[in-house]
């Protein structure tokens, strides 16, 4: 997939999914609200979990074009949804901590995502918007390392997609950069939790 390929999804998909795009972030906004301060601890991995779903049925399976697309990006989004909301109901009860300073600059930097698209010369529809792939998985990495229990293939699904965040040097879309600095983060925090397990005895996907 070239660059031009790559732009031409994302203005197809702004151009027909804006309504959609502001409900699901006030969905998000919302369902990390009540999970940070603790009301609906489940409520970050319920707006997660359906955002995933609705981008790799959207994004890739409606708009995508290119196999990779279709037979790699759009499983991995349905597998990370479904997980998430596997996560809602095995681990209902675990709380979501504040975030520590690492995690605070991740989400920082999610905050600020389409800025730097726009800022970088994209316009709307042709720029990266906060539900879209990249951003989504940057947030999820951020918010979801933010859990004391994590499911380690969701956690290694959404670093494999977080280093895809090299493809901003491909694309000129510099702003996938975040994507590649949560994605490197994500390995530090499966290294620490593989670690912490071992020491504790437990197998690496207990």
């Amino acid at each position: 997939m070239d660059a031009t390929v790559f732009w031409k999804v994302i203005s197809e998909y702004n151009n027909q999914t804006v309504i959609d795009q502001v409900i699901l972030i006030l969905f998000l906004i919302a369902g990390l609200t009540l999970s940070y301060t603790g009301k609906v601890k489940w409520g970050a991995k319920l707006a997660l979990g359906v955002t995933h779903l609705y981008i790799g049925i959207q994004f890739f399976g409606v708009y995508g074009t290119e196999p990779i697309q279709k037979f790699f990006a759009l499983p991995l989004y349905l597998c990370c949804g479904g997980l998430f909301l596997f996560e809602c109901i095995r681990n209902r009860e675990d709380v979501l901590q504040k975030p520590d300073k690492w995690q605070t600059i991740l989400l920082l930097l999610f905050i600020l995502y389409p800025m730097i698209s726009y800022l970088l010369g994209n316009t709307f529809p042709q720029m990266v918007t906060y539900i879209m792939p990249c951003p989504i998985v940057s947030v999820s990495i951020a918010v979801y390392s933010g859990y004391r229990r994590k499911n380690r293939l969701l956690l290694i699904l959404l670093i494999i997609w977080g280093l895809t965040g090299i493809k901003s040097l491909i694309f000129s879309a510099y702003e996938d950069i975040i994507l590649l600095i949560s994605g490197i983060y994500g390995i530090c925090l499966l290294f620490k939790e593989d670690r912490a397990k071992k020491s504790n005895n437990m197998s690496f996907w207990e």
